[in-house]
């Protein structure tokens, strides 16, 4: 797959069947949007592009609101993990539109003009009936339609139903991760959550409780976390943090995310005890893959209490281990 971030220096597509679409999470309902678009590609005997949109629209859309009506922007995958995504799809083109107010103030009819058909020249256009577009959101699938036999290209319509399983299987996916059911979660993804980060330096209070800890810092304020407690993981460590994640080292583990309860610093973090591991990592970025929800944070009365829970939340971590072989 050809990643394009230069809208202004596209190649020539051939025969392209393209759809837009920000893919967050490039869930089970997503891949039945790329499966259709694969298929159109195949049978003209031209190529597949994806068309998406960076940074999300709802965030440059919503710089006009007053701060305090702001609500943040919760996204299943960061650009470069949505690319890794796509990728494995096979998909021919993946496009990164920079999203600008600029960009969205053009008119519906400039949008389909010197957008679509000047930059893909596409011979498919594959959108849902519910596909808005330009100023004012005033585009849709019918204006699509009416420029077909201008433009000569064909608008197919993403089904009603797979559009659907987009929407339910998205809102799925995040309320399941706010309340920490990774089974859920995953089952809807098609695939096992995770998120990257760089690992910085903590106030070493896991390693005075035997339980050594790499505190990892989230680049992406947007990136959905899930609920506070404790998760058994899988640990990928990288170089210096960077754009693109390629792994040094895989390793099996457990997560605490949460304020701390028993320490009473108010403070959200991640913290990931490495099993078997003692090498200084700080400023290596991290990948952690979400495997199981163990329990809830707690606050103990002691650090003892909480040392002593910490030891049996290993040991049903090694246990969960040993059950997947």
């Amino acid at each position: 797959m050809r990643v394009h971030r230069d809208i202004t220096n596209l190649p020539s597509f051939k025969n392209a069947a393209i759809t837009i679409g920000t893919f967050d999470g490039v869930h089970t309902g997503h891949l039945q949007i790329i499966q259709q678009l694969k298929k159109e590609a195949e049978k003209n005997n031209g190529e597949s592009v994806i068309i998406t949109f960076h940074p999300h629209p709802k965030m440059i859309v919503r710089q006009e609101v007053e701060p305090a009506e702001r609500k943040k922007i919760e996204l299943l995958n960061t650009l470069d993990e949505k690319i890794e995504l796509l990728q494995q799809q096979k998909i021919d083109h993946l496009v990164v539109v920079p999203f600008t107010l600029e960009f969205s103030n053009q008119s519906a009819e400039n949008y389909i003009s010197d957008f679509l058909v000047s930059q893909f020249h596409p011979s498919t256009i594959i959108v849902g009936y519910d596909h808005h577009f330009g100023k004012g959101r005033k585009g849709d699938y019918q204006l699509l339609e009416q420029f077909e036999k201008a433009y000569g290209y064909k608008v197919k319509e993403i089904p009603e139903h797979v559009l659907h399983h987009v929407t339910i299987s998205s809102t799925k996916i995040r309320n399941a991760l706010k309340e920490g059911d990774i089974v859920t979660a995953n089952e809807c993804l098609g695939y096992e959550y995770f998120f990257e980060g760089e690992v910085i330096e903590g106030n070493q209070l896991g390693r005075q409780l035997d339980f050594p800890t790499a505190n990892l810092e989230i680049n992406d304020a947007n990136k959905l976390i899930p609920a506070d407690g404790i998760y058994v993981v899988t640990i990928e460590i990288g170089k210096e943090f960077c754009s693109s994640f390629s792994p040094e080292s895989f390793h099996k583990g457990m997560m605490s995310i949460g304020i701390r309860p028993t320490i009473g610093d108010n403070k959200r973090m991640i913290e990931v005890n490495i099993f078997d591991f003692e090498k200084n990592i700080y400023g290596r970025r991290m990948r952690v893959t979400v495997k199981k929800f163990l329990r809830k944070e707690e606050n103990f009365i002691t650090l003892e209490a909480l040392k002593v829970q910490m030891a049996k939340d290993k040991i049903n971590s090694i246990n969960f281990f040993k059950s997947l072989k």
